[in-house]
């Protein structure tokens, strides 16, 4: 199914913590790149998620926080994924950042130019994608 969110993470469950009312749900890549999310128990159980099992991880590119350098400064963001900027396609207004994290996974952000160059981010920079794992959505093939 063709979907219109920029990053997908396709890998394996490697963690499920259970609470009340959400799961944190971590999936990880061939590459060794981790991404986490939080979904509800609901979820969990409607899509019958667990350890091991195959997934994907879908996250629009505007939800998609940039930090330039290698990310050595605390966030709340549950996913902070250290890389290299692979590209820059500047817009009228936004550039599409693409980072290509070290386990290989690429990571596009969309934001302003103006923050591309008050960032300094031009391929070969080291960068650092910061993703709140509630803007994470989780598929299972079928």
């Amino acid at each position: 199914m063709p979907i219109s969110a920029r990053n997908v993470f396709e890998g394996r469950i490697t963690a499920l913590v259970d609470g009340k009312v959400n799961a944190e749900v971590e999936v990880t890549t061939a590459g060794g790149d981790r991404i986490v999310a939080i979904v509800t128990e609901g979820s969990v159980d409607e899509l019958c998620l667990a350890v091991g099992k195959p997934a994907l991880a879908y996250v629009k590119a505007p939800w998609v926080m940039l930090l330039a350098g290698a990310g050595d400064v605390k966030f709340s963001a549950r996913n902070q994924l250290a890389g290299v900027v692979d590209s820059v396609r500047k817009g009228a207004v936004n550039s599409d950042v693409c980072i290509r994290l070290n386990g290989g996974t690429p990571v596009h952000a969309v934001i302003t130019n103006e923050a591309v160059l008050e960032l300094g981010l031009k391929p070969g920079a080291p960068a650092c994608a910061l993703i709140k794992a509630s803007h994470v959505v989780l598929g299972v093939p079928v």
